[in-house]
């Protein structure tokens, strides 16, 4: 009786220390930008390359983004720890070392590099390290301390997946691609200042000068609706230069087009909880947008 109940508190312990890695990954994160570089796989030209190689691909890239999402739980440990919505991640409670952090993000940083040379090309490890280092460096580090247009310039990291995804099978840039990155690039700021309205006062006590810190919500929930429309134009681009058809111009329509109401109501009737459903809502946007291009290529 007593080695079952060792057994088990010894399987709980172990599956809490796996719990604790798998929330420095941020999997859902994670997840979302794997999707993303699934469809600039589905939508680059037919190179002949086998499933295998595809899925192996995505899971570099993913092992690379989960390396930078550990990086990110050392560097803001401190800031982690001032804001009700992180204060329990595990870094910041000491539930892990920084040292383990590190070794975990440095052997995930190994294994996406071996895989995505070994399944896809130099160009895609290059710029998925690049991505990483943006990200985990450039944005973490610097821009998210230095300057209100952080998330902007810093979501250039985060936009990048479906660049990778295309070029991970055919080794090499081309237009298509980039205009994928910038969907995802004008995306980021009304998605991420959405939270940041309704998380300002965590924010202003972290130190950190996020736009509804330092220029006010109502400036923020404005730049948002620019934002918005400006993500509505670029989504049209697909459907004019025929890089995706009618299915997905209607959808996109749709969805940029609730995205807008949103954003506009949240500026004209501004609350907290308005800015979290506008959060949560862009969240399945970009889903079921890459979705629409993904099963729009099927439909063509």
């Amino acid at each position: 009786m007593k080695t079952a109940v060792m057994n088990q508190s010894v399987y709980a312990s172990w599956w809490h220390s796996v719990g604790n890695y798998i929330a420095i990954c941020k999997a859902k994160v994670v997840a979302m930008l794997v999707i993303t570089a699934w469809v600039g796989i589905a939508l680059a030209p037919e190179m002949d390359r086998s499933w295998v190689s595809q899925i192996m691909s995505l899971l570099g890239i993913g092992a690379l983004a989960a390396a930078a999402a550990a990086v990110n739980h050392v560097v803001d440990r401190e800031i982690d720890q001032k804001m009700a919505r992180t204060r329990h991640r595990p870094v910041a409670t000491d539930r892990l070392t920084v040292r383990d952090a590190l070794l975990f993000s440095s052997g995930l940083t190994v294994i996406g590099v071996v895989v995505l040379l070994q399944w896809s090309n130099l160009l895609c490890t290059v710029l998925t390290l690049l991505a990483l280092l943006g990200y985990a460096v450039v944005y973490t580090l610097f821009l998210k301390r230095a300057t209100p247009q952080n998330i902007v310039i810093g979501g250039l990291a985060g936009a990048m997946p479906p660049l990778l995804g295309w070029v991970s099978e055919t080794g090499q840039l081309d237009a298509e691609p980039l205009l994928l990155v910038m969907i995802i690039f004008a995306w980021t700021p009304p998605h991420f200042w959405a939270l940041a309205i309704a998380r300002r006062n965590d924010y202003q006590r972290a130190n950190i000068p996020m736009l509804p810190v330092t220029h006010g919500t109502q400036f923020t929930q404005l730049c948002m609706i620019v934002y918005t429309i400006l993500l509505a134009l670029i989504c049209i681009v697909p459907y004019l230069i025929s890089m995706s058809g009618w299915f997905y111009l209607v959808c996109s329509s749709l969805l940029n087009g609730w995205f807008i109401v949103k954003s506009v109501s949240l500026y004209y009737w501004p609350s907290d909880e308005k800015a979290m459903a506008l959060f949560r809502f862009s969240i399945s946007h970009l889903l079921l947008l890459f979705v629409a291009l993904f099963a729009d290529k099927w439909i063509m």
